[in-house]
């Protein structure tokens, strides 16, 4: 049994010593491999960023400066690098996935992190969201909430706003826009949700401005060239519904 360990080490330092006779120089990487789903993020972009970080020994290779190089690039969420013997660098990546745009020129993920690419030009279908600065994750799950009530009424955000002031501002894709202010936003939003059955789908379309900064109510501002309103007509609807 001891001299089969004893040999076991022989060859142990024996491999050691010709590797480092070799040279860390002698054992090029060969192979650089990159995994993962990717939407945005490109080829061209990684191998960019590691080419002269990989031009060196399968030792000499700095695992650390080359997760750095990936992990600045402007898609990646996260990623993991290690050696594979005898020539190889696996890099696992994650790449970020956006949410909604942020303002003019950058877009937000779902966990609030700003993405800011060369061009949104492929995202302009996406909702529009804008914020305080370094407010973003905040807003963003204020937007999240406000779309939950807006999708029970089959309605879809194109912009929502919150100035300076925190006073909330959404846009619909119909157009239509809600003035929500400061206080008491979600109350007074649910508060105008249930009066659309007793407005009706066709009086809702006209509509160019809700004004919900009210305590006890809101205003209305029409469309240009709306009818006159039959409120009168509307008040019966309400105390039919109301039973």
């Amino acid at each position: 049994m001891t001299v089969t360990k004893t040999m076991i080490t022989v060859l142990l330092m024996t491999g050691l010593i010709w590797i480092a006779g070799l040279g860390v120089k002698s054992i090029p990487i060969k192979y650089v491999r990159s995994e993962g789903v990717f939407q945005y993020l490109s080829k061209d972009e990684i191998k960019t960023a590691l080419q002269p970080l990989v031009m060196t020994g399968f030792f000499d290779a700095d695992m650390q400066a080359i997760q750095r190089a990936v992990s600045d690039l402007v898609w990646v969420d996260s990623v993991t690098v290690k050696r594979v013997w005898p020539d190889a660098i696996d890099i696992k990546i994650r790449e970020k996935k956006p949410y909604v745009r942020w303002g003019k020129q950058s877009l937000i993920s779902a966990r609030g992190e700003i993405i800011t690419p060369k061009s949104i030009d492929q995202f302009k279908n996406m909702p529009i969201l804008q914020g305080p600065e370094q407010q973003q994750a905040k807003t963003l799950e204020i937007m999240k909430g406000v779309n939950t009530a807006l999708a029970d009424q089959s309605m879809k955000m194109a912009e929502f706003t919150i100035n300076d002031r925190w006073a909330w501002k959404i846009k619909l894709t119909t157009g239509l826009e809600i003035l929500l202010g400061r206080n008491e936003q979600l109350k007074k939003l649910q508060r105008f949700l249930k009066t659309l059955d007793v407005l009706g789908q066709e009086q809702v379309e006209r509509i160019a401005i809700v004004d919900l900064r009210y305590p006890n109510g809101y205003a209305v501002s029409w469309k240009s060239g709306t009818e006159e309103i039959d409120w009168k007509k509307i008040a019966n609807r309400r105390r039919e519904i109301d039973g």
